[in-house]
């Protein structure tokens, strides 16, 4: 019987990449989908307008996890603006995944959760002194 899942969703859920938690984030922000109640935290450690460092901490499902530990690959070394242009058709492509519109909330919300997280950081550094 075949697995509902791509082999990258299942490789990124039993070995996530960049679990857990940054000592000193600039950016932590968490989120959840109170219909599934998966829940997620993204941390980004910025300098210079460039990701040096991400990770993420998650309870919740294959595909939510997967799709977090691909984002922390995909934003480490970027300029905060190609973060910011990160969209879930991306995701998707690198988790060769094609997955059912009612789990399109499972992929998306590690890249919510971090752009919300990207947009509060940038707020906090226009009203810094």
């Amino acid at each position: 019987m075949s697995h509902p899942y791509s082999a990258k969703i299942l490789e990124h859920f039993r070995r996530p990449r960049n679990q857990g938690t940054l000592e000193h984030p600039t950016v932590s922000q968490e989120g959840s989908n109170p219909l599934c109640g998966d829940r997620v935290r993204m941390e980004l450690s910025v300098e210079d307008g460039v990701v040096r460092e991400a990770r993420f901490v998650a309870n919740a499902c294959a595909v939510c996890v997967a799709s977090a530990s691909v984002l922390t690959d995909l934003v480490r070394d970027a300029p905060l603006d190609e973060v910011e242009s990160l969209t879930t058709d991306e995701l998707l492509r690198v988790l060769d995944a094609r997955l059912p519109a009612a789990r399109m909330a499972c992929v998306s919300l590690p890249l919510t959760v971090l752009h919300t997280g990207v947009l509060l950081y940038r707020q906090r550094e226009v009203e810094a002194p």
